[in-house]
This record gives C-alpha cells, sequence and structure tokens, in this order.
C-alpha cells in the first residue's frame, strides 16, 4: 500500500523526530483547542467583575472564591431550571426508545412493504434545515391534530417532537441489520411473537447503539435553547439553558458564567462516564455478520 511517507523513510532518526514531532504538535493543538473553552468558562467564574473586563486577559484568576456557585444556584433558580430539564430530558429519552427502537425494528426485521419508502423518508427530513420546520412545529404543538390540545407549558411540547428523529432510527436500523437473521427465525420456531422477539432478544444485544441513542436524546434535549424558549415561555417551566438566558441581564458575569459551569457538568459527566459507549455504539453496526 503506496503512502505519502514511504515506511523506510518512517524508520529512519530523521524520519521518527519528523513523525512523532507532527503526532505531538497535532495532539497537543487538537487537545487544547477542545478542553481551553472549558477551562476558560471555569477559571472566568472565579474571576472578579473587574478580572473579566480587563484587557488584555489573565490567564489565572487571583482569588479562588468558590462562593460564586452558590450565588448562581440561589440567585438564577438552578434548581428549578434542573429539576425542569431533568423531566424533559427523562421523558423524551423515553419516548425516544420507545417510538424509534419499534420503528427501526419494523423497517430492519418486520420487513413491512413500503419500508424503504418509509426509511427514505425519515432520511429525506435530516436533508431539512431545523429552523425550516420550527413555525410547523410550533403551530402543530400550539393546536394538536385531531386531540385540539395545547401543549405549550407542558413537557409533551418536548417529549414529542424528540420522539420523532429520523436520524437515532437510522443508527437503530443499521444495528438491528447486524444481528443474524438465524438468531430471530430460531426464536420464531420456538413461538415467540415479533414483541418477544424484540423485547427478549434484539434488545439485550444493542445495549451499545441503544446507549449512544440514549445519550445523544439526553445531551440534545439539555442542550437546547430555540425550542424551550418557544414553546416553554412561563419562568417556571424553563429549561436551564432558557431559564439562564432570561435572567443574565441581571447578573454580574462571573455569577453568569458560574451558572453556565454548573449547567454544563451533567452532559461532561455523561460524556467521560460513557465515550467508550458511544464510540462502541457508533462503529457496532458498520460490519454486518
Amino acid at each position: 500500500m503506496r503512502t505519502l511517507v514511504s515506511p523506510l523513510a518512517l524508520r529512519t532518526p530523521r524520519g521518527r523526530v519528523i513523525y512523532w514531532t507532527i503526532l505531538t504538535v497535532t495532539v497537543v493543538g487538537f487537545t487544547g483547542a477542545f478542553v481551553f473553552p472549558l477551562y476558560w468558562m471555569v477559571t472566568g467564574a472565579l474571576k472578579s467583575p473587574d478580572e473579566l473586563a480587563q484587557i488584555p486577559p489573565s490567564f489565572f484568576p487571583k482569588h479562588f472564591d468558590l462562593h460564586v456557585y452558590v450565588d448562581a444556584w440561589e440567585q438564577l433558580q438552578l434548581g428549578v431550571f434542573l429539576k425542569n430539564t431533568v423531566l424533559y430530558a427523562g421523558g423524551a429519552w423515553l419516548f425516544t426508545l420507545a417510538v424509534d427502537v419499534s420503528a427501526a425494528y419494523a423497517l430492519s426485521k418486520l420487513r413491512p412493504i413500503f419500508g424503504k419508502l418509509v426509511l427514505g423518508a425519515m432520511l429525506a427530513t435530516l436533508m431539512i434545515p431545523p429552523m425550516v420546520l420550527l413555525l410547523p412545529t410550533y403551530l402543530v404543538a400550539k393546536d394538536l391534530p385531531i386531540f385540539h390540545a395545547n401543549l405549550l407549558n407542558t413537557p409533551w411540547a418536548i417529549w414529542l417532537p424528540a420522539a420523532a428523529n429520523g436520524f437515532f432510527v437510522f443508527l437503530l436500523k443499521r444495528f438491528f441489520d447486524s444481528i443474524p437473521r438465524e438468531l430471530l427465525e430460531a426464536a420464531e420456531i420456538d413461538g415467540a411473537s415479533p414483541a418477544r422477539i424484540l423485547w427478549s432478544i434484539v434488545l439485550p444485544v444493542s445495549r451499545p447503539i441503544i446507549g449512544v441513542v440514549s445519550i445523544l436524546s439526553v445531551v440534545t434535549v439539555w442542550k437546547d435553547f430555540v425550542w424551550p424558549l418557544l414553546v416553554l415561555p412561563e419562568t417556571d417551566k424553563m429549561s436551564i439553558s432558557v431559564g439562564i438566558a432570561s435572567l443574565s441581564a441581571q447578573m454580574p458575569q462571573n455569577v453568569l458564567i458560574a451558572s453556565l459551569v454548573i449547567a454544563s457538568l451533567p452532559t461532561i459527566l455523561v460524556f467521560f462516564i460513557f465515550q467508550r459507549s458511544i464510540m462502541a455504539g457508533l462503529t457496532a453496526g458498520s460490519l454486518k455478520g
């Protein structure tokens, strides 16, 4: 296999020095690009408003005063906003699994007549800019067809749109396609119904991809701003991103940054804890058999 640099050149002392230099610079550069904003946010919360405004900025706070996080928690009512966001993210997670897993299983294993057409229509929705869908989705949430119910200022306005995700259906279907057909046929011979096969066979072997979909669905709802801003205008119903933005003009800058740190902690912890599951789930369905 031909490469840009031959293996023989890499074995020379000069080649090894160049290789490790480029690798180190690349890794350090990308790591710094992702980690530095987090560092700047955490240390910015510990600075006084005068330190934040000074030019050139200081890289280290002069005094470490962790009481600013207490002020952020109390002044911005972060407890209420976090509770709301946990409710919205948890409900969206349950509805996403219920709807998307069922749809992916039906398209992959039950193979309905117009399955490819339905899958194509789902994937086509990924080509539509989200902003284009805001108005029609808002009108549906304001007056739910058939039921004529107003979902504004209710968790249903977050849960139902979150469940309709063509990308999650595609991910799940790709993984379900890799499950051997013989395994399911053996269960059918034993008299298992499609629902029993899904519950007892498909779901247990699909834990990696279900974990990925779960994490992505929770993080998506947690960080969403525009949609909760539209459908949850009441202060006591706001998600944490909308709540912080609504009160930001009244708060000192260091208190505001501290609230952003608190709001970011749950998703950062989820990523660090489950990062291996995320990568394993994303690649699990890439090989068939």
